[in-house]
């Protein structure tokens, strides 16, 4: 047993030993953590509030629910904002002096194709004849059919609404709009003759100012110029009365709404001259559906009748008169970057919280300081016993030759 004792005692000394280190390296371990909270607490250098002060009340749940409710109606429309794309318009000048000049018609004419001639006069002198057929003449009917009808008022709906709202252009430039040119109706053939032209293609000149006209009379060019050979004998009268389906300069561009497409112009007079005056400006479009180089215009128009005895000159017909522009207008669609996003999204959110607590504020305030106005005090009860915790606190007389220590 002695032996027993002496070999036990050592190993309990050790087993000791070990747990003295381990509990003294937790209580170290502690007492650091301790020390650690301690000065990140004195380094937190804002106030707090005690719990005491914060006092739950309907008006202020009421508050915070309607400030919940206008920042996520806020956040979600400036999200759906920031998904639209944007136009951005840009101006430089026209460095392209090489290029040629496509117009492109699309114009019926209440007279016979063999009394009309069209061509294009530039500055220059050039005379631009449809040797190649591009620009093809087709007899038809002026009055259109049902479908015609409709047709041609949706183009001049579609024209006139974009000149009353400019972001339809926009729309329409994002979207790719097409147009209708290409789904014009067939016409239907009647039993009567036709009594009109169609004259519609694209024919290419120089980019420089010019005349494209449609008189009486096919062309014949000559050195210095061209004339119109009239073969139109006597009773056979001369209307110039026109519906403009589509008129444009360069390629056809996507989502581009002309100023006279579904233009018409009705006169029974037989000597009537029909002026526009054509202000082409190069426009660049580049979008996420369309890459394309292009031409837009402006226009002013006038008709007159002619008659010389009245100072009234010129030659009946129909006259387009076009001038370029020498700056290229650069169209781009484009999104606004992420981090404005960010920026507008927590602006919204902290204005909106400051906001409504300042809200908050004010209604308290004026609530209180019209409930104490409006509250009475109340009247002293005189009648019936006081209560005894009411009662003044009075020393009680102390016996004779016994002095008492006055209350602290």
């Amino acid at each position: 047993m002695r032996y027993i004792l002496h070999f036990i005692n050592p190993c309990s000394l050790l087993i000791s030993k070990k747990w003295k280190h381990k509990v003294k390296g937790s209580i170290m371990r502690r007492l650091n953590r301790k020390q650690t909270l301690k000065v990140v607490r004195e380094l937190d250098a804002f106030a707090k509030v005690p719990e005491d002060y914060q006092e739950a009340s309907a008006g202020g749940g009421t508050v915070a629910l309607l400030t919940f409710s206008l920042i996520a109606v806020l956040v979600v429309s400036e999200v759906r904002f920031f998904l639209k794309s944007r136009m951005k318009y840009q101006y430089d000048v026209d460095a392209d002096l090489n290029s040629k000049l496509q117009i492109n018609a699309d114009l019926t004419v209440a007279m016979h194709c063999a009394h009309l001639g069209a061509d294009v006069v530039d500055i220059s002198g050039d005379v631009a004849i449809n040797y190649d057929n591009s620009m093809q003449t087709d007899p038809v009917y002026f009055a259109m059919s049902e479908e015609e009808n409709e047709w041609h008022n949706t183009i001049r709906k579609i024209r006139e609404a974009v000149a009353e709202e400019q972001a339809i252009q926009e729309v329409m430039l994002k979207a790719g709009y097409q147009g209708l040119t290409h789904d014009r109706p067939v016409p239907t053939k009647l039993e009567k003759p036709f009594d009109a032209c169609r004259i519609h293609g694209s024919i290419t000149v120089n980019k420089v100012a010019g005349n494209f006209h449609v008189t009486i009379g096919q062309n014949i060019p000559f050195n210095r110029g061209h004339a119109h050979i009239s073969m139109i004998g006597k009773g056979v009268a001369q209307n110039f009365s026109h519906r403009i389906d589509h008129l444009s300069f360069g390629v056809p561009g996507t989502g581009v709404i002309n100023p006279l497409d579904g233009d018409s112009k009705i006169s029974n007079d037989s000597n009537m001259i029909y002026q526009y005056f054509l202000q082409v400006v190069p426009t660049k479009i580049n979008t996420y559906r369309t890459k394309l180089n292009t031409y837009q215009y402006a226009v002013t128009e006038q008709e007159r009748p002619i008659d010389h005895s009245a100072g009234s000159h010129g030659i009946t017909g129909i006259f387009f008169k076009y001038e370029l522009a020498s700056l290229v207008i650069s169209i781009d669609e484009y999104h606004d970057p992420y981090w404005q996003l960010l920026i507008r999204l927590c602006g919204i959110i902290g204005g909106v919280f400051a906001t409504s607590g300042l809200f908050h504020l004010c209604l308290s305030s004026l609530y209180e300081i019209i409930c104490c106005r409006l509250k009475k005090p109340k009247a002293p009860d005189d009648g019936g016993p006081v209560p005894v915790h009411q009662l003044p606190l009075t020393p009680a007389p102390s016996p004779p030759g016994i002095t008492l220590p006055a209350p602290q």
